[in-house]
């Protein structure tokens, strides 16, 4: 189960505004509001996020419980 407000912490850390993550992504804002509801980020989301943000703990935002 995705924490978000783990991630939105992350983005807000790292100066990321939702647009400008979900352009990283390669991905629409609205799509990325999306998944955020949803948890439903696919593997290379997820590696492009942890990289773009430089999480370094990223099993306890994508996989927390």
């Amino acid at each position: 189960m995705l924490d978000v407000n783990a991630l939105k912490a992350e983005m807000v850390k790292n100066g990321y505004t939702q647009a400008k993550l979900a352009e990283e992504i390669g991905i629409s804002p609205r799509t990325l509001s999306n998944k955020l509801k949803t948890g439903d980020f696919g593997n290379k989301e997820m590696e492009v996020i942890i990289n773009v943000l430089s999480i370094k703990d990223p099993m306890s935002i994508f996989f927390a419980k």
